[in-house]
């Protein structure tokens, strides 16, 4: 499930060739504060895929709020 998760949130991602070729910037909407950045399109994907991963793991832990993506929804629940 999270490798779905993952996978669909990075779809959703946004690049943007940065000013005088200084590289590449790229953030996801809905999650706040996640970005990267890369000299390459392919160094700036796999920096935003571990920066999705690393807000992944904080958030979880911290019980935080993580946006559902593609209907596919990590919220940790209490179960009773």
């Amino acid at each position: 499930m999270i490798t779905q998760y993952i996978a669909a949130a990075m779809a959703k991602a946004n690049y943007k060739v940065l000013d005088d070729g200084e590289g590449i910037f790229a953030s996801i909407p809905g999650f706040p504060g996640l970005w990267a950045e890369g000299s390459t399109a392919d160094e700036c994907r796999e920096e935003l895929q571990s920066a999705l991963e690393g807000w992944l793991l904080l958030s979880l832990s911290r019980h935080m709020d993580i946006p559902v993506v593609d209907g596919i929804d990590l919220a940790v629940r209490e179960v009773a």
